[in-house]
């Protein structure tokens, strides 16, 4: 009897379906954070357009994901065209030997009518509300255009514009309690509309009464100002020019005398809000100001941060930090509650810089001091020399 025939089995290699469905797949993404996301967007065309998606954000929303998102607008001359860049963290398995795994990686926007000229992108105006990134106002010519960078699609859109053109270099922008102030610029020092008030909430432009005529058409060739204690501080380029402030309550303005003699250094140096608490860098340390006994104040446990920040500046001693703030410039920025401070280094016989960032956490103790603790830092950028901070900005937005 003869034995039937062994039939051969065929093997046929069958893709793994990984398809999950799309509810599943969002609720999957919206737990991961989103320093993930600039790497989860290479995987596909469809991941791409997942991260940008608004059902993404609006899960991440409803689970309590969102998170502060840090932002770097650089400029790389002679191309007028600033580029935009995004903190990442890299999986594990590509990191470095003693490397953090944070990198800032270049966001592609796309042109659009509502983008902002190239050359209006000065680093003093522009300014994180939520999950926005809000451009104001023109440079040469003066403009009363607002745009906005969503940063949820990384795409621009257009906002009401100011009541009143102004300039970007001569004007200034603050954010308090969640409204956007805008003061000078104007060609028209005493116009009503001096200063004006956006609300995101409602897309609306209010008039703010204007400072004093002394500081309107004063010899102050440019304003910088601050929003912070329920408060609007605006002072200028001089330290002997005493600042003002604005309290919307009262609807009046006051003297400062808190920069009157530091009036320059908060021009020159970097400075930002956290928690209602004013840092800055200065003398190559970072200090706070105790509104209770009325005194800057330095921030302890950043000695070794200091001593790296400062490193360029050994030789030529705080004086040539004072007038040469090109040389030496760092970025503060409200990181979640966390302070993150970028900086950028030369790197000695390269037509380089590495750009620096470190991430801090603070905390108040005792009342009276405050203790900052580094969490890592690490070079997150390499940029050729021609790029600087000084001519760039950082912002966090929450998404």
């Amino acid at each position: 009897m003869m034995s039937s025939p062994i039939k051969k089995r065929t093997t046929t290699t069958q893709p793994a379906n990984l398809s999950l469905p799309n509810d599943l797949l969002v609720s999957c993404i919206a737990r991961v954070s989103r320093l993930y996301y600039p790497t989860l967007s290479l995987v596909s065309k469809s991941f791409r357009s997942l991260v940008a998606s608004p059902e993404l954000y609006k899960t991440r929303s409803l689970l309590g994901h969102t998170e502060s998102c840090l932002y770097v607008c650089l400029r790389f001359p002679p191309d007028p065209n600033p580029r935009w860049y995004t903190l990442c963290q890299i999986p594990n398995r590509m990191k470095k030997k003693n490397s953090s795994g944070n990198l800032l990686v270049q966001i592609l926007i796309p042109s659009s009518p509502s983008s902002p000229p190239p050359q209006s992108h000065s680093s003093n105006h522009l300014v994180a509300v939520g999950s926005n990134i809000y451009k104001i106002g023109g440079d040469v010519p003066s403009s009363s255009k607002v745009s906005v960078l969503d940063c949820k699609s990384h795409t621009w859109n257009q906002a009401p514009s100011m009541r009143v053109d102004r300039s970007s270099s001569s004007s200034t922008v603050s954010l308090l309690d969640g409204k956007i102030y805008v003061a000078g610029g104007c060609e028209d020092r005493n116009s009503v509309n001096w200063v004006e008030a956006f609300d995101p909430k409602t897309h609306t432009w209010s008039s703010v009464t204007s400072p004093s005529a002394a500081i309107r058409n004063g010899r102050v060739a440019e304003h910088r100002s601050l929003g912070f204690g329920g408060k609007f501080y605006i002072f200028g380029n001089y330290s002997d020019e005493s600042g003002v402030v604005y309290n919307p309550k009262e609807g009046r303005w006051n003297p400062v005398p808190l920069f009157i003699n530091m009036a320059s250094e908060l021009w020159y140096h970097s400075c930002c809000v956290i928690d209602n608490i004013l840092f800055y860098w200065f003398h190559r340390h970072f200090h706070w100001y105790d509104y209770k006994v009325k005194l800057w104040k330095q921030v302890n446990g950043l000695e070794v941060l200091s001593e790296k920040l400062g490193k360029g500046l050994k030789t030529f001693g705080t004086l040539f930090e004072f007038f040469n703030p090109e040389r030496w410039h760092c970025k503060i920025v409200d990181y979640g509650g966390k302070m993150v401070v970028l900086w950028d280094e030369e790197c000695d016989g390269y037509q380089e810089n590495t750009i620096w960032c470190a991430e801090i956490e603070l905390e108040r103790r005792d009342g009276d001091e405050i203790w900052g603790k580094v969490v890592w830092f690490d070079v997150v950028l390499t940029v050729p020399k021609s790029c600087h901070f000084l001519n760039g900005n950082a912002l966090s937005a929450t998404v």
